[in-house]
């Protein structure tokens, strides 16, 4: 449910939350990551102390899937955000701190590396003027073409949090965004428990405050979970490579074979039919562009 370092808070099939511990180092085959234990991960734990209550973690089971982003703090490694996830949630807006679409679409390659289904949430409608109103109607047409379901609310609008609940019934939901996009204040309303802190956004740098400091899940039903992240200032990409990186934009998977090249990049080969579709406007400029840069940002990791 919960990691602040060297222990974790876990909940039992009998519904007891335990403080506990690792017993030992754990290391996942195949993957450098900072953290072993993420929020979410099914484990097995064995009662360490009965007079504190504590618990020694002794297992983590396979994960069905996970997010991770690269660590900000050791090179060529990367951190889950967290693990078992039925759909990812990401926190917008269009006014400050305003999230661009280069950052949308990272966070949605993300989830299609692992299958996980995304729904955008566009928070602070209340704040927008008209041709801002137009332009976020413009943006989600532009995804919800492409297949993602998208949201447009306030935070403190009781109908609008309603809707949003509907979309978390019954699923494990994570959800994400930069400092100051109204995450926790969202989160607060979804349900009374949760209470986290929120700050006011810095006017003078028009960027959040981190009121998150680590990844933390919230029971609001019995089936229903969702784990609030700590806001991200950039999602680096892990262990995308160029080949699989344009199966994850739904718009290009949909050309599958009608390229003239079988391994075609869509960046200079003749006979392109991503290009081709860029340049008749079916296939939205912005998204291709953020592509190509995506796939710069791997070449240069290379």
């Amino acid at each position: 449910m919960k990691s602040t370092g060297s222990w974790y808070s876990v909940l039992t099939d009998d519904g007891q939350i335990y403080p506990a511990r690792l017993r030992g180092k754990f290391k996942i085959r195949g993957l450098k990551v900072t953290n072993p234990v993420a929020v979410g991960d099914q484990v097995v734990v064995k009662e360490e102390n009965d007079e504190e209550n504590t618990a020694v973690i002794t297992e983590i089971l396979s994960r069905e899937n996970y997010i991770i982003r690269k660590s900000t703090r050791k090179a060529h490694h990367g951190h889950i955000l967290a693990a078992n996830i039925d759909q990812a949630v990401l926190i917008a807006t269009l006014v400050f701190p305003r999230t661009s679409l280069g950052f949308i679409d990272r966070f949605l390659v993300s989830a299609e590396s692992f299958r996980i289904p995304a729904l955008l949430v566009f928070n602070k409608f209340d704040l927008l003027d008209e041709d801002q109103q137009e332009l976020q109607a413009a943006i989600m047409d532009l995804y919800e073409q492409v297949g993602y379901s998208c949201l447009s609310i306030s935070a403190l609008n009781t109908a609008d949090i309603d809707l949003l609940r509907k979309h978390l019934n019954g699923k494990v939901s994570l959800f994400s965004g930069h400092s100051g996009v109204g995450k926790s204040t969202i989160l607060n309303q979804v349900h009374p428990s949760i209470q986290q802190k929120t700050s006011e956004v810095s006017t003078f740098a028009n960027k959040g405050v981190h009121t998150t400091t680590y990844a933390e899940m919230f029971q609001i039903e019995d089936e229903t979970f969702v784990i609030d992240t700590p806001g991200i200032k950039e999602l680096g990409l892990m262990d995308i490579n160029e080949g699989e990186l344009r199966d994850y934009f739904p718009e290009m998977r949909a050309l599958l074979g009608e390229c003239k090249f079988y391994d075609c990049t869509h960046v200079h080969e003749p006979g392109c039919a991503v290009r081709e579709a860029v340049n008749a406007n079916e296939i939205d400029e912005s998204r291709y562009y953020n592509y190509l840069s995506m796939l710069e940002d791997e070449d240069s990791h290379r």
